[in-house]
């Protein structure tokens, strides 16, 4: 099934009614807007739609308009004869989902401006949190639709908050409300208040109309007063001054839509982008963004427009927003996170002082790790300075056990391709590469080992030794399924480590022979993420972390007495750079459970906030923490900025972190875990091998392992899948070879009007869903990937 699509049209002007509760005169204000706009735009068809509707049908709210709006087009999608909440008049009785009903109205409204221009009001059931059939509340259940809201105010007794509280929750959930209508009532005077309220804090004009006659026994003559009541009030003027502004509004709203792209060519510098190689035509307009969906700007294919064809279309979010995005865009749950912390705190100072929403998250990161060696958390804003403190942690913790002058040159071990971020101190931990060869300050220090990496060839798990190494480590190895790779227990029973760690003692030596100095191991758990989204084997890396605890006597010398502590670090102390592999992304809360090794430093970001607001933490031992611990204060850790642990961004990664504990008690990623979806990466023979499961089926996988004229190898883990194309350029970074699957993706369906929108590193490109991804997106997502590779 398709994506949902938002409404919005040249052609046709949508506009959803809302009402502060029930009973305040949404269909009595609908009713008034569609004959006033009937009258002064007698070309063009108005149309009311009432997705859900309860009680008797020939009370429904259709035939109201049906009487008193004569020529309006009306339709009900959704009718249920009991009088009550929608969820309760749909129990026992057939009820779409909410996705299928999303597309019902997409499909009505889609109809509606194909017919020409127009007008469409959709009329909501209730309060704006009355539920929908299934139990979604409303203000939930249509914001992917994106319609501008006429908000009717309660003009009864208590209606000012009830209007208030109605259209924050609208704003919350980004909600564009264009209007506010209201009863005139002489007794509460409600819409003196309202109009003051929403036009100083918010720009908002409130419009007062007279209210309805009072309705009589007699159904002729109420029918005539409500026929002269609806005659005098659509054409009075400020009614039609409601109906010009929200035509405004629409207009306005598709001009600067088109105009983003061209105005932001001209004055944004964007990262990660030759400025040269792009044009104003290439920049996507996201307008909203809801679930894994943007919704984005429909490009221009030249010749004139059709006023008829959509303005928006959905795109797959396919790098999580940069990796962040974990809990779905537009999580209602997280933006009232953040305006909780916002309203109790705003930001306060952190150093020496303490706050809730801090406390609470660094007790709940430290119990989730179940890493006994951590102990402390340092937070900042964002990978790259996270990384940057666990350095700085490693670096004099190394420094003080070996006796190291403060100037002396200490340098990091790591893996080839890894990326750590784009500050100075965090580039100096990478090797020479496209990311920092032009870099001015960049100073590499430290050597980087190359690895066997793991893809999916022909349907087998291969694990792959680069030619360099084949003399050291030997040919590829062949699995069947990809947790026999993850499998440590039983391939160090079978001693395939040892090679691995001769190779790594071997090359330690030789560079310390040299006159290297050493003082930390830093690496990214299983996944090399920016390097190329490679897969390491993880033997490897464990391997590596092994003999680097085990080889103090080649980094330097010290008393004996400091390693009594099981918890205190070895060797040098080891970092996981978990910035991109931790909190789920690769299934499970902490990518170092993979390798069956425990951090001494481990740093966090991305998912940590679901992908609404910065924030780093950098997660320390306790013998870490003491190497800073003197009377000078010269001697702490001098590293802060000035919204360190801000608590908007606290408060929101514990609601994010809580969240994805939560569904992963639930369950609720059980279906990814099945053996007709996971196929190949479970091994069904053994039910105590390691849990290694993806949101990308086995199905989609082995098929594209199988396309080898034009695929080196893919790979699929977690939300991840990376397929790996044939580079003849073999330019690493700058290779072109992904692009062409990344343009036909992006191109899309043009018959159900939704694409893919992705990034490429080099000849890799990437998919990534979130841990909110459904099965019904990741099938049509699948189907698309598989039609681009057809047709390369």
């Amino acid at each position: 099934m398709a994506p949902v699509h938002p409404l919005l049209w040249r052609s046709l002007r949508v506009f959803q009614v809302y009402g502060a509760n029930t009973d305040v005169g949404k269909t009595i204000f609908t009713t008034i807007l569609c004959r006033a706009a009937n009258e002064i735009w007698k070309k063009e068809r108005t149309t009311f739609l009432k997705p859900v509707s309860t009680g008797p049908e020939d009370e429904a709210d259709d035939r109201h308009i049906e009487r008193h709006a004569p020529g309006v087009d009306r339709r009900t999608l959704l009718q249920y004869d009991l009088a009550m909440s929608p969820h309760a008049a749909a129990k026992g009785k057939s009820a779409p989902s909410d996705k299928e009903l999303l597309s019902m109205i997409y499909q009505f409204a889609s109809r509606k401006a194909g017919h020409g221009p127009g007008w469409l009001f959709i009329e909501t059931a209730g309060g704006v949190h009355s539920p929908g059939p299934l139990g979604t509340t409303q203000a939930d259940l249509y914001t992917a639709l994106r319609c501008p809201v006429v908000l009717i105010a309660d003009s009864k007794l208590g209606g000012i908050s009830l209007t208030i509280s109605a259209f924050e929750s609208l704003k919350l959930r980004g909600y564009d409300v264009e209007t506010i209508l209201v009863f005139q009532d002489s007794e509460y005077d409600n819409e003196q208040y309202l109009k003051d309220y929403f036009t100083t804090h918010h720009g908002i004009p409130v419009v007062s109309l007279p209210k309805p006659p009072p309705k009589v026994d007699d159904r002729d003559t109420d029918a005539k007063s409500m026929s002269q009541y609806y005659r005098e009030e659509s054409q009075r003027a400020a009614t039609r001054s409601v109906l010009e502004h929200l035509n405004r509004k629409h207009q306005a709203r598709i001009e600067r839509l088109e105009s983003m792209p061209g105005d932001a060519y001209r004055q944004i510098w964007y990262p990660f982008t030759q400025h040269k190689l792009i044009s104003a035509e290439s920049i996507v307009a996201i307008d909203s963004a809801r679930g894994d969906f943007f919704q984005t700007l429909v490009p221009r294919t030249g010749g004139a427009i059709d006023e008829k064809d959509p303005v928006l279309q959905p795109s797959f979010d396919g790098s999580a927003s940069w990796w962040t995005q974990g809990l779905g865009h537009g999580n209602p749950s997280l933006t009232i996170a953040a305006a909780y912390a916002a309203g109790r705190y705003g930001h306060v100072m952190f150093a020496g002082a303490i706050h809730e929403p801090a406390l609470a998250l660094t007790e709940t990161l430290l119990d989730g790790m179940k890493n006994p060696r951590l102990t402390r958390v340092f937070y900042s804003d964002n990978g790259s300075t996270g990384v940057e403190v666990a350095v700085k942690m490693a670096l004099r913790a190394a420094r003080l056990r070996y006796g190291w002058g403060a100037r002396t040159d200490i340098g990091i071990i790591g893996l080839k391709g890894g990326y750590h971020g784009d500050t100075i101190g965090a580039m100096d931990c990478s090797e020479p590469s496209t990311y920092n060869e032009n870099i001015e300050w960049y100073n590499g220090r430290g050597v980087w080992f190359d690895y066997p990496s793991v893809k999916c060839i022909r349907g087998q798990w291969v694990i792959g030794i680069p030619e360099a190494l084949k003399a050291d480590l030997g040919d590829d190895q062949v699995f069947k399924g990809l947790s026999d790779v993850f499998d440590i227990d039983s391939r160090e029973l079978r001693k395939e480590h040892a090679i691995y760690e001769n190779y790594i003692e071997r090359r330690l030596s030789h560079h310390i022979s040299s006159g290297r100095k050493f003082g930390a191991l830093l690496m990214e758990p299983v996944v090399i993420g920016a390097g190329g989204m490679e897969l390491v084997d993880p033997l490897f890396q464990r391997a590596l972390v092994n003999v680097v605890r085990r080889s103090a006597n080649l980094f330097g010398s010290y008393s004996d007495s400091v390693s009594s502590d099981p918890a205190c670090w070895t060797g040098l102390p080891v970092i996981f750079d978990e910035v991109f592999t931790g909190l789920y992304r690769l299934g499970r809360f902490t990518a170092s459970s993979f390798l069956k090794s425990e951090a001494d430093i481990s740093v966090h970001a991305k998912l940590l906030t679901g992908g609404l607001v910065p924030l780093s933490t950098t997660l320390a031992s306790e013998s870490i923490f003491k190497a800073f611990e003197s009377d000078d204060k010269a001697d702490a850790l001098l590293h802060g900025h000035s919204y360190t642990a801000h608590a908007i961004g606290c408060q929101v990664a514990l609601e994010s972190v809580r969240q994805m504990q939560s569904m992963e008690k639930r369950g609720e990623w059980n279906w990814a875990k099945e053996d007709d979806w996971s196929g190949s990466l479970k091994s069904p023979s053994n039910a105590v091998k390691p849990e290694v499961w993806s949101i990308w089926p086995w199905e989609l996988l082995n098929w594209i392992s199988n396309q080898t004229q034009l695929v080196a190898g893919a790979w699929a883990l977690g939300s991840i899948l990376a397929i790996h194309m044939n580079a003849a350029d073999g330019l690493g970074y700058k290779s072109t070879a992904a692009l062409k699957l990344q343009r036909a993706l992006l191109d899309g369906d043009k018959a159900e009007m939704w694409n893919i929108h992705s990034r490429v590193l080099g000849n890799v490109l990437y998919i990534m869903g979130s841990q909110t991804t459904t099965t019904d997106d990741i099938s049509g997502i699948a189907s698309r990937i598989q039609r681009a590779l057809a047709l390369h």
